[in-house]
C-alpha cells in the first residue's frame, strides 16, 4: 500500500479493509471517545464500516481520512487527514475541507499527533492548493487544542456544537498568491 505521505515517523496512507482491528483498537476505547460523543464501537462489524464508509469518500471526494502507521513497525496507530464536510453545517461553514486526527491511546503525548496534522496541512496547501482548512475540537480536549493551535492558525473562535462549547480553527495557505 503505497503511502499519501511520510514523515520521521509516520507513514500516512489510505485506510484499507485490513485496517479493520486497528480501528476497532483505537474507536472502541471509551477514553478515545471522551470528546467524540461518548459512543465507542462494541464491535468488529462497526469497524468495518466505518472504513468503508471512509473509502466511499475516496472515490466521492478525492479525499477522506487517512491511516496512521510507525514507520519503524508497520503498526497501526490511528487514522489523521482532511475530510470534505459537504452534507452538514458547522459553525456556519459548509464545503470546507476538516483537519482531523485520532490515535490509540498508547500513543497520546508522543508528538505523533502533531507530527502528523502538520503533515497533512502542509499536503493540503502544497499538493491540493486550498487556500484553507478547518478544524475544531471541543473546549476540554486540551490534547487537540494544543496540537491545533501549535499549528498556527490564522483564527480562532468559540462556538456551540450541540450545546458543547468547541474551539473552532482556521488555518491558511499562505504560498497561494506568493
Amino acid at each position: 500500500m503505497k503511502p499519501i505521505i511520510t514523515t520521521e515517523r509516520l507513514i500516512i496512507r489510505e485506510l484499507h479493509p485490513d485496517d479493520a482491528a486497528g480501528i476497532f483498537r483505537l474507536d472502541s476505547n471509551p477514553a478515545v471517545h471522551e470528546y467524540l460523543g461518548k459512543s465507542p464501537i462494541t464491535t468488529i462489524e462497526e469497524a468495518q464500516n466505518a472504513i468503508s464508509f471512509i473509502r466511499k469518500q475516496y472515490e466521492t471526494n478525492g479525499i477522506g481520512r487517512w491511516a496512521m502507521l510507525l514507520k519503524d513497525t508497520n503498526e497501526f496507530i490511528g487514522w489523521t487527514g482532511l475530510k470534505l464536510i459537504n452534507t452538514e453545517e458547522v459553525n456556519g461553514h459548509r464545503n470546507f475541507y476538516d483537519l482531523g486526527y485520532r490515535l490509540v491511546q498508547e500513543h497520546w503525548r508522543k508528538g505523533y499527533g502533531f507530527e502528523a496534522a502538520s503533515a497533512c496541512l502542509e499536503y493540503a496547501f502544497s499538493v491540493m492548493k486550498l487556500e484553507k482548512v478547518y478544524a475544531n475540537a471541543e473546549k476540554g480536549n486540551t490534547g487537540s487544542n494544543t496540537i491545533l493551535q501549535k499549528l498556527q492558525p490564522v483564527h480562532t473562535e468559540s462556538f456551540l456544537d450541540e450545546g458543547i462549547e468547541t474551539i473552532w480553527f482556521e488555518f491558511q495557505n499562505n504560498k497561494i498568491g506568493s
